[in-house]
């Protein structure tokens, strides 16, 4: 089975379950990548001091990407409107999840790459004396 399949299969609900599946999976999916986010965020701030903050943030945007993607897929494949069971709110309350965990890991991403360039102009000024 190939990638694209996987997710089709994923998409439509699987080969178990009712159409709700595919949105519940994104759901899960884009809630996983907001806690991911939110631990990489917590990181930073150095309220926890475990794992790296860039391979969190990163993974947070990856997650996310995923979870917007299966929500977008399952709302393309999927019949019906809103109301008839199809997962179709779900779904689409999927897709801004994903994008909120692709935020969240892009921002703690971006903040990290700020204090890594501080510290290293500190330790510079440290090393050879202020240069002002």
């Amino acid at each position: 089975m190939s990638a694209a399949d996987a997710l089709m299969v994923a998409a439509e609900g699987g080969v178990i379950g009712d159409g709700r599946t595919g949105a519940n999976l994104a759901l899960g999916v884009g809630l996983i990548g907001v806690a991911i986010g939110w631990l990489a965020q917590t990181r930073l701030a150095g309220r926890i001091s475990t794992g790296n903050v860039r391979t969190g943030a990163m993974s947070a945007m990856v997650v996310g990407l995923i979870g917007t993607a299966l929500a977008a897929l399952h709302l393309a494949t999927s019949s019906g409107g809103p109301g008839t069971g199809n997962g179709i709110v779900g779904a689409i309350a999927a897709i801004p999840l994903g994008l909120i965990a692709m935020a969240i890991g892009r921002r703690a991403l971006a903040r990290s790459r700020r204090t890594e360039q501080t510290a290293d102009r500190f330790d510079h000024e440290r090393e050879f004396g202020s240069t002002s």
